[in-house]
């Protein structure tokens, strides 16, 4: 068995149903296992899932046991030679495997340790997490103190994100993404999977520095992009401020803490909850104001482009056409729909997204695969995505 995928899925079906139609697609000429691992057992995905995908492993948890514990289930059973953990809010374009392969080909001499891959959001912008530099005092204080946001390009103030590396290159990245993360089975028989103690967030950086620690080097790989719809695998709230800022200072405590003094410690957490209260405050000045007024909304003028007999699917469904006008051009419309088919793949889909610049003209882009059940899209990072069961 040449790869085996890894998602933990929490409350996301119709996402983790274009994500999975997206992997079939992208590992196509590869053996492959894929491993679900569903931890909401009140949500009923699985027996939406399912039908649609006989070939999966689907594992059903009785509780809601945390990103890194569920992985690491799946992780016992996988059989890969090479372990990808998956987001359920991803979109992988074709031939995504292969080019990860064929980097690991390329650098056969050198100890390449995780590999993780250029991301943008549902609005087609460059995700900073795609690759980070390691978390060191200076690099903390840098994040925490809003350095790093003020000079995002310098080599002295924005090591966390590696700003002064260009997105468009393939470089060494100590820290990457569990959104996207491949890493070679033998690698983690030696440094075990994600550590438990993380119930949610740090858990990635942690297994990447554990890699390095053991003599390997990370490397983010510019030449393949993924869509990760930011905000839809977790809500952003008062829990999510909680479990990042606790996850923050845990890793802090597990590899810093030895060899500081006491007072540096001390000031170290209280940054970092200090950080968690502003952004606590700020998620709650923002409140609701993006939910759709009472009543019924204003028609959608939208535009349907790719795959010509994905459209035709779409322009016959009654529940798709409520309250939507068509137009023939994205520069008419408020919406955008991508319909990946044979004449449009998900690789044309995600190039159109960036091409579409959404984040500056407030376009609305949604995405929708052939034999979905839903049209869906996240502009936002930190509010919920649009679904359109259909």
């Amino acid at each position: 068995m040449i790869l085996s995928v890894i998602i933990v899925n929490y409350r996301v079906r119709y996402f983790l149903e274009l994500c999975l139609r997206s992997v079939q697609k992208a590992a196509q000429g590869i053996e492959l296992e894929i491993i679900v691992v569903d931890n909401d057992p009140d949500d009923g995905g699985l027996d939406f899932l399912r039908p649609l995908f006989p070939a999966v492993s689907f594992i059903a948890n009785t509780e809601n046991t945390g990103f890194a514990r569920a992985n690491n289930q799946a992780l016992k059973q996988a059989r890969g030679n090479y372990i990808l953990f998956l987001n359920p809010d991803t979109i992988l374009p074709e031939g995504f495997v292969k080019e990860v392969l064929k980097f690991y080909e390329s650098m056969a001499r050198s100890r390449v340790g995780a590999v993780g891959v250029r991301m943008i959001d549902g609005s087609g912008r460059f995700l900073k997490e795609s690759r980070r530099g390691f978390p060191s005092a200076w690099v903390a204080f840098c994040k925490l103190s809003g350095l790093t946001a003020v000079f995002p390009k310098s080599r002295l103030f924005s090591t966390y994100y590696l700003g002064h590396l260009s997105p468009a290159a393939t470089h060494p990245a100590p820290i990457l993404s569990g959104a996207c993360f491949w890493v070679a089975r033998e690698i983690l028989e030696k440094t075990g999977g994600f550590d438990e103690r993380f119930f949610m967030y740090a858990e990635d950086i942690d297994l990447s520095y554990r890699i390095e620690k053991a003599g390997y080097v990370n490397y983010y790989l510019a030449t393949t992009t993924i869509i990760h719809f930011k905000g839809e695998s977790t809500r952003k709230g008062p829990m999510y401020v909680k479990l990042f800022y606790k996850a923050m200072s845990q890793f802090r405590r597990k590899h810093f803490k030895h060899g500081l003094s006491s007072v540096f410690n001390t000031g170290m957490d209280a940054a970092i909850w200090l950080r968690a209260g502003v952004r606590a405050v700020a998620l709650a000045v923002r409140g609701n104001g993006g939910e759709d007024a009472e009543g019924e909304p204003a028609p959608l003028t939208t535009c349907l482009t790719g795959d010509p007999a994905t459209i035709e699917i779409l322009k016959n469904s009654a529940t798709f056409f409520r309250n939507r006008i068509l137009v023939e051009t994205p520069d008419k419309a408020k919406e955008l729909i991508l319909c990946q088919g044979e004449q449009f793949s998900f690789t044309e889909c995600i190039a159109a997204l960036e091409a579409a610049q959404p984040w500056r003209s407030g376009l609305r882009v949604k995405f929708y695969a052939k034999g979905a059940g839903s049209v869906i899209g996240s502009a936002h990072r930190d509010g919920r995505g649009e679904v359109l069961v259909l």
